[in-house]
C-alpha cells in the first residue's frame, strides 16, 4: 500500500495537535463567556453580574491545575520536554500527645480535618497556584493564538467554499492554504510558552530542594538510628556474649590450672575455639557496616565479591574499573545487596545478572533477575529505604518488574570517578 507524502502527514498531525492547543488554551476563557453568557441571559441587571462572576472565578481556579498538567503532558508527549510541577506536597498529620492532631499549620480534634485544613492551605499558600492562575491567561493569548491559525484557516476555506461568488472562494483557497502550510508549526509554540511559565522560578526550585533534602535528612537519621542499635543488639547478643563467657573460662582455667590440669586444658582449649568464633563474628559485623574489599579494592571488586558469595548464580559485567567517592560506593554496594536479597527471598530468581557501567554524568548499575517480577516499591520498604539513600547523592532508582518477570533494576549516582 502506497504511503502519503511526508508532507501530509506532518500536516495532518500537526493540524491535531493545533487543535488540541487551541482546545485546552480556551478552556479558561471558555469559563468566562459562559459566566457573560448567563449573565445576559438573567437579564443583564446591574446585581445579577455577581453570582456568574463568582462562578467563573471559581471555574478558573479549579481548570486552573488540570489545564497546567494537560499542557506539560502534551509537551512532554510531543517534545520530549519535561516541565516540573513543582507543586507543594502535604506531608503526614501526626497525632499528639493530647489526641489532637498537627498538620503542620495548626491542630485540628480529628484526622479528617486536619487533611482538609492542610490541603486547604497547602493549595492556597504554593506558589505554584498562582503561577498556574497566570498561565491560564497568557495561554490563550499566545500558544491558543498562534495555534488557532490552522483550524481558522479550516473554517475560513468551508465558508468560502460554500459560496458562489469568486472573491469567497478565493478566500477560501487562501485559507486553505494557510491552514496547511501552517498547520505543522503553529503547535510548536506550546512548548516554549509552557517552558517560560510552567516551569517553577529558580527560588520554588530551591525551596522544594530545601524540603526534599530536610526530609532525606530525617530519613537518614532513622537509618542511622537503626543501624546503630542493629550493631549494638549484634555486639550485645554475640559478641559480647561470647567474650564474657570466654572470659569465665579462662578464670576457672587458672583456678583449675593446679588441681585438674587436664580439665582446665579441655576449658582453655574451648575458649581459643571461642575466641576465634568471636573473631569470625567480628569480622562479619564489620563486613556488614563497611566491607574492607570495597575499601581496598573499590566497587567493581567489592560486588564481584558479593556475586561469589550469593546462592544465586550470579554474572557481574563490569567494562571499566573505577573509584568513586567512598559514600556513593557504600550506597551503591548495599544497593546491589539489598536487590540480591530480593532476588532470592521474594522473586525466588535462579539467575541474576550485574552490569556495571559509565555514562555522560555518573555510574550505573544495572542488576536484572529471572525472578516471578511484580516488584513494587512500597512506602517504608527496602527499596524505598535505597531509593532514599540514592537520593542523597541525587541519584536514582527505576524498577521495571512485570509479572512473571524479570525484574529489571537501574540505579544511577551522578558522579566523578577517578
Amino acid at each position: 500500500m502506497r504511503q502519503p507524502p511526508s508532507w501530509v502527514a506532518s500536516a495532518c498531525s500537526g493540524f491535531v495537535r493545533a487543535c488540541a492547543v487551541v482546545g485546552v488554551s480556551m478552556l479558561g476563557p471558555g469559563v468566562w463567556a459562559a459566566a457573560v453568557a448567563l449573565w445576559i441571559w438573567w437579564g443583564a441587571g446591574a446585581w445579577t453580574w455577581i453570582a456568574p462572576f463568582v462562578w467563573a472565578c471559581i471555574g478558573t481556579l479549579a481548570l486552573s491545575r488540570p489545564v497546567s498538567r494537560m499542557f506539560r503532558s502534551l509537551v512532554a508527549k510531543w517534545t520530549g520536554t519535561v516541565i516540573p510541577g513543582g507543586y507543594r506536597q502535604a506531608r503526614p498529620v501526626t497525632r499528639m500527645s493530647t489526641g489532637y492532631w498537627w498538620n503542620g499549620f495548626s491542630y485540628e480534634r480529628t484526622r479528617r480535618d486536619a487533611i482538609r485544613d492542610q490541603k486547604m492551605r497547602v493549595r492556597l499558600t504554593d506558589p505554584a497556584v498562582w503561577r498556574d492562575l497566570r498561565f491560564m491567561g497568557i495561554a490563550p493569548i499566545t500558544a491558543g493564538l498562534i495555534a488557532a491559525v490552522p483550524p481558522a484557516g479550516i473554517a475560513a476555506a468551508v465558508l468560502g467554499f460554500s459560496q458562489p461568488e469568486l472573491s469567497t472562494r478565493l478566500i477560501g483557497v487562501a485559507g486553505l492554504v494557510v491552514a496547511i502550510a501552517g498547520a505543522p508549526y503553529a503547535w510548536r509554540s506550546a512548548e516554549p510558552v509552557a517552558v517560560r511559565f510552567l516551569r517553577p522560578s529558580p527560588a520554588m526550585a530551591l525551596a522544594d530542594r530545601v524540603d526534599e533534602l530536610t526530609a532525606q535528612r530525617a530519613d537518614i537519621t532513622v537509618a542511622q538510628a537503626a543501624e546503630i542499635r542493629r550493631i549494638e543488639r549484634d555486639l550485645h547478643d554475640e559478641a559480647q556474649a561470647r567474650l564474657v563467657a570466654l572470659g569465665l573460662s579462662l578464670a576457672t582455667a587458672e583456678k583449675l590450672m593446679k588441681t585438674d590440669p587436664d580439665q582446665a586444658t579441655a576449658l582453655i582449649r574451648d575458649a581459643r575455639a571461642g575466641a576465634a568464633t568471636s573473631l569470625t563474628e567480628l569480622r562479619e559485623l564489620v563486613k556488614g557496616i563497611n566491607p574492607p574489599v570495597l575499601t581496598e579494592r573499590g566497587l567493581v571488586d567489592a560486588v564481584r565479591a558479593l556475586a561469589l558469595d550469593s546462592p544465586l548464580e550470579a554474572a557481574v559485567s563490569a567494562h571499566v574499573r573505577l573509584r568513586l567517592d567512598p559514600p556513593i560506593e557504600s550506597a551503591l554496594y548495599f544497593g546491589v545487596a539489598e536487590l540480591l536479597t530480593n532476588a532470592i527471598k521474594h522473586a525466588h530468581a535462579t539467575l541474576v545478572r550485574i552490569t556495571i557501567t559509565r555514562d555522560g554524568t555518573g555510574v550505573v548499575v544495572d542488576v536484572e533477575d529471572d525472578g516471578r517480577g511484580g516488584v513494587a516499591v512500597r512506602a517504608g520498604g527496602g527499596l524505598a529505604g535505597l531509593r532514599g539513600r540514592l537520593a542523597v547523592f541525587d541519584g536514582t532508582l527505576e524498577i521495571t518488574s512485570p509479572a512473571g518477570g524479570p525484574t529489571r533494576a537501574r540505579m544511577a549516582v551522578p558522579c566523578e570517578s577517578s
